[in-house]
């Protein structure tokens, strides 16, 4: 068989939609400067779905820091990947300070936030370590632990009971092994907007001999009293032995970091793959990050305006009888009944008609008849646009109850 002849067959769960859903409902192009409201396909929308948490975008300092940073040294500086000729002070200062936020005592810059997580587990574990890890985490650590050729047991979301039956799994495992355990979840799930029980999991440290891994992409920045991470928010920063983190959220840019102990994180420096053979950050990007790492940790009012956002749209939807989920966080999923045609219908409407754009998430990623549309407030929405969306939102429900979306057939204009 040529190995092109299998794509037809095995576009995949998303792709095989891609023929009427490419340039709508994937791979959509938003327009203009990063706002709460942004064009799409012509008309202007409030957009929920960008992470851009803390308005960090399009703030002026960080722009005036980017413009810097590219007039100064270009996009191409420092050549070269970090070990052989692509390090610079900057970069190890940006190290410096992220380490210091997150409470680690040092930390390692990395390319991408995907990849990072993927190398991560690729230099920390062998085939003779096992590794214990949440049922719903990211794809970046299920793909990392696709590549683990060792053996990896799965536990219930968020269940710490099932933790602990798969550490004792794990436990006895090693003992023929001669490996390591090293238990991996999150900070805050970015599809359901839970904390992952992190003082729950090192509690486990008392009965068990593991090391902890977590991915707080969506918990750096707005977590906590001063935006270091869940660790922070769960007083337990001790308990997290290796700290990860994107850039890609609250510092609204490229790129991402480990933090652990020196040593491990010396470790990681000379054993990541991904970072020992691609190019170090562009210097713009990491002056930018400095800015944005700053006003991070100086402008509280930032996070507080997020949360203020966050609280009202969350307490707001509730009260109108939405189902919302466990969230403790900023992320607000709204979870409804409903097909696959309705979601798409429902979106549509929300589009076409109320002006909202919000992400749709379907099965497989949840289960079959569940609807979840998925808003991450940020610290520059209003709240005439909290207003708006809880008033949109009451309207498509009721439609969705009726039935109207089943035969629905929204004009795209």
């Amino acid at each position: 068989m040529d190995i092109f002849d299998k794509v037809a067959k095995r576009m995949g769960p998303i792709g095989q939609h891609q023929k009427w859903a490419h340039g709508y409902f994937s791979f959509p192009k938003l327009e203009g400067e990063i706002a709460p409201h942004m064009h799409f396909r012509g008309k202007k929308l409030l957009v929920w779905s960008l992470n851009n948490y803390l308005g960090l975008a399009n703030h002026p300092e960080v722009r005036k820091a980017d413009e810097q940073g590219a007039a100064e040294f270009g996009m191409a500086y420092p050549m070269g990947a970090r070990m052989m000729s692509g390090n610079s002070k900057y970069h190890e200062q940006l190290e410096q300070e992220l380490a210091a936020f997150v409470g680690k005592p040092d930390s390692f810059l990395l390319n991408f936030g995907y990849q990072g997580m993927v190398s991560i587990i690729d230099a920390l574990v062998d085939r003779n370590d096992v590794v214990v890890y949440d049922g719903e985490s990211h794809a970046c650590i299920v793909d990392g632990l696709r590549l683990h050729m060792g053996k990896r047991f799965v536990y219930k979301h968020n269940n710490v009971e099932d933790c602990r039956k798969q550490l004792e799994r794990a436990t006895k495992l090693v003992e023929t092994t001669g490996g390591g355990i090293l238990v991996i979840t999150e900070g805050v799930f970015g599809m359901s907007g839970a904390q992952g029980k992190l003082k729950e999991i090192i509690d486990l440290k008392k009965e068990f001999n593991f090391r902890l891994l977590i991915d707080d992409a969506h918990g750096f920045g707005t977590m906590g009293p001063t935006g270091a991470g869940t660790h922070e928010a769960q007083n337990c920063i001790e308990g997290v032995d290796v700290y990860f983190a994107t850039f890609a959220k609250s510092m609204a840019g490229i790129g991402a970091f480990v933090a652990s102990t020196e040593e491990l994180t010396t470790y990681f420096r000379y054993n990541m793959r991904s970072q020992t053979y691609a190019k170090a950050l562009p210097m713009p990007m990491v002056i930018g990050l400095l800015k944005r790492l700053e006003l991070l940790k100086n402008a509280p009012e930032l996070r507080e305006k997020l949360w203020k956002v966050a609280t009202t749209l969350q307490n707001g939807l509730k009260e109108r009888g939405f189902d919302i989920g466990v969230t403790d966080t900023v992320v607000t999923p709204v979870f409804l009944k409903g097909e696959l045609l309705e979601a798409t219908a429902l979106t549509m409407d929300l589009r076409e008609n109320y002006n909202i754009f919000c992400s749709i998430v379907v099965y497989p990623v949840i289960p079959k008849g569940m609807i979840e549309l998925r808003l991450i407030p940020t610290a520059v929405h209003s709240m005439e646009d909290v207003q708006t969306t809880l008033d949109a939102f009451s309207e498509v429900s009721d439609k969705l109850k009726s039935g109207y979306y089943k035969e629905a057939k929204i004009p795209v204009t």
